[in-house]
């Protein structure tokens, strides 16, 4: 699974996000280089001058070529040594790839809720945690939401979701970083945490610590862990969404954050 999409270096496609992959990954290789070490790159998904040239230093000083056209494509010899050398585990810089429309602020806000989500609902492996984080990265748009966008009227009356008082609709809307719904399901998860959320549903939208948790807690009681396991994006997405909507996007969260994560 190649981690861009496009080509990137000069008069070529440079899609903004695999832009940001090359620019994130040249970082995460720069204890490659002998001195002097290269300065970072800032990881903007602007294709120009100095990421053109960190890819020609790249393949002329780390793998040793003799020419270099500062061009990367996916699946090539560059793209494959860039993923094969980072540096491993999941870090702020890692994570700001993954959910490329994020604005740095909010990467920074959910890196340490995610990390102890993670850890705290048994997303142990690689695999668990490059689905996890895809599955998030769509239903909260690259951490931008953590509550849904519609006022959530449309869930009024619903039973099958415990919404059994007027105003249910509304006041247990989707939020959190997995978009938890329904009166039954926010006190499934009071009952579980001890933490009255019903009475109080709206932290799971304003506490980053409780959006992630919450995010975990519904993976786990779902049973999420043993489909990505077997690394089913289509079974995680439909016990998820009921169904496969944004799919697509989905498995492109998916196919960046096995990349960083070295799978």
């Amino acid at each position: 699974m190649s981690c861009i999409v496009g080509s990137v270096g000069p008069f070529r496609r440079n899609d903004f996000v695999d832009v940001k992959m090359v620019q994130t990954l040249f970082n995460l290789n720069r204890h490659r280089f002998s001195s002097p070490v290269p300065r970072k790159l800032e990881v903007d998904g602007l294709a120009g001058r100095l990421t053109f040239s960190a890819l020609e230093r790249f393949e002329t000083a780390v793998l040793g070529r003799t020419r270099s056209h500062s061009t990367v494509t996916p699946d090539d010899p560059t793209s494959r040594e860039l993923v094969a050398g980072q540096e491993t585990g999941l870090s702020l810089l890692k994570l700001t790839a993954i959910m490329p429309h994020a604005l740095p602020k909010r990467v920074e806000l959910f890196f340490q809720p995610l990390v102890d989500a993670m850890a705290a609902y048994g997303i142990d492996t690689n695999l668990r945690r490059a689905h996890f984080l895809a599955q998030i990265g769509h239903e909260s748009g690259s951490l931008r939401f953590t509550e849904e966008l519609a006022d959530g009227s449309a869930y009024e009356g619903r039973t099958d979701l415990g919404n059994t008082q007027p105003g249910d609709g509304k006041r247990f809307k989707g939020r959190g970083l997995i978009q938890l719904t329904g009166r039954a399901n926010y006190q499934e998860y009071s009952n579980d945490t001890g933490i009255d959320y019903v009475a109080q549903p709206r932290l799971l939208a304003t506490d980053p610590e409780v959006a992630a948790d919450v995010a975990g807690w519904f993976w786990a009681k779902r049973g999420l862990n043993a489909l990505a396991d077997a690394d089913d994006v289509r079974s995680v997405t439909r016990r998820i969404n009921g169904g496969f909507n944004g799919l697509d996007d989905r498995v492109a969260f998916l196919r960046r954050a096995k990349c960083l994560l070295g799978l």
